[in-house]
């Protein structure tokens, strides 16, 4: 095919050359998992969750004296032991914890932390140091790591574009909100006719080479998801919003036996300046509802046991609240990993001290990059120190 064919009108060289952002997303695909494999599930909170009025240092007078107005009364708290609580509202993640199935690591953060969301996210989600900048993301290497294969079906991210996280150097994935739509829109017809053809020369024309070859891949990685997503329909009871509803699709995917071993949804909303309480309450509720519906979900399929669930925010609040009933940004904060085959549930470790601040902020115990050395090789069985650029030691709950 040479060019003039390949660019025969100015709608066809205008969709090649604005590709939209669901065929970006696409590129170099690996195959990664089976349907016995495992599979890991990330779960985002953006905006910095107060992880102190998460899990909530129920009997500490020093919590009760930072916080007058925002400090949940005891007698409210979903009591975990002696000395923590999930906060109020949050009845589906202890009834997990209580079944074994949730391990809560506190004090979570990285040295030299950063503030700004946009900033500590990006070192969030690419694992690295916070001096340094890259480009690629923790999930994006571990595609690359697997090298190509003959079938691009990898790891997706419930959304509308693609995080950092989930791009790497070679390989990314795929962002959708809906497999239908996915497939409609890869397979309009103008697309599929330019994905029918022969490729360019990849040597005369390497820009439209790679784009086709994106566009293919995209095609057939919508067109596998199209065909798997048919499998289950889930009949579960979950909440009608947003984010139950991308865990749905989550689940349907997994008990489908859909190759993907990574999954990416976000609940946005918690950047809480003022009048935090409510605010934060009604989200964590709503995250607490939806990960007990997905659980069960996975239980009645025979698929809660071989699923990592991991939460995480881009970083913790300030330990006293603000003039307007809020917190502003802090540091280290508290990880869930929830999961049928836990080696060690419960509480990991205590929750910082109170009474030894770093300039107000609770101070960080555990880097977050063991946190994801502990979910790459104890739930995907991957060498963590080839995908984070170093080793960290893993936590042994996974």
């Amino acid at each position: 095919m040479n060019r003039r064919d390949f660019l025969k009108n100015s709608a066809l060289a205008s969709a090649m050359l604005f590709v939209p952002r669901f065929l970006r997303s696409a590129s170099d695909a690996a195959s990664l998992g089976s349907k016995e494999g495992k599979v890991l599930v990330v779960i985002q909170l953006g905006g910095g969750n107060d992880g102190l009025n998460t899990v909530v240092p129920w009997h500490n007078d020093l919590y009760f004296k930072a916080r007058p107005q925002l400090a949940h009364a005891a007698h409210d708290c979903l009591r975990l032991d002696d000395d923590l609580a999930l906060a109020p509202g949050m009845e589906g993640l202890k009834g997990l914890f209580d079944a074994g199935h949730l391990a809560l690591v506190n004090g979570v953060g990285y040295p030299n932390p950063n503030r700004s969301h946009f900033r500590s996210m990006d070192i969030w989600q690419t694992a690295s140091p916070a001096d340094q900048y890259w480009g690629d993301g923790w999930i994006g290497r571990l595609l690359d790591a697997q090298g190509p294969a003959s079938k691009p079906y990898h790891a997706l991210e419930i959304d509308e574009g693609l995080s950092l996280a989930l791009k790497g150097k070679v390989m990314n994935g795929i962002a959708l909100t809906q497999v239908e739509q996915f497939y409609r829109n890869t397979h309009e017809p103008f697309f599929h006719a330019i994905a029918s053809q022969s490729p360019p020369s990849d040597h005369d024309h390497p820009t439209l080479a790679y784009l086709h070859k994106t566009l293919v891949e995209t095609s057939e990685s919508a067109s596998y998801l199209h065909a798997k997503h048919k499998i289950y329909a889930s009949k579960a009871d979950y909440p009608q919003n947003p984010f139950a509803q991308h865990l749905k699709l989550v689940a349907e995917l997994i008990v489908s036996g859909c190759s993907t071993q990574v999954y990416y949804v976000s609940l946005g909303g918690f950047d809480t300046h003022a009048g935090q309480k409510g605010r934060q309450g009604k989200l964590l509720s709503q995250y607490s509802e939806a990960v007990a519906a997905f659980a069960k979900d996975l239980q009645q399929n025979q698929r809660f046991q071989d699923t990592t669930i991991l939460t995480f925010s881009e970083f913790g609040r300030r330990v006293a609240q603000n003039a307007s009933n809020g917190t502003d940004h802090g540091t280290a904060n508290n990880v869930f990993l929830l999961g049928g085959g836990l080696k060690k549930p419960g509480i990991y470790n205590p929750l910082p001290s109170l009474a030894d601040l770093d300039e107000g902020d609770l101070k960080y115990s555990i880097d977050f990059r063991r946190v994801y050395a502990s979910v790459l090789e104890g739930a995907l069985g991957v060498d963590a120190a080839g995908v984070l650029g170093e080793s960290f030691e893993g936590l042994g709950i996974v």
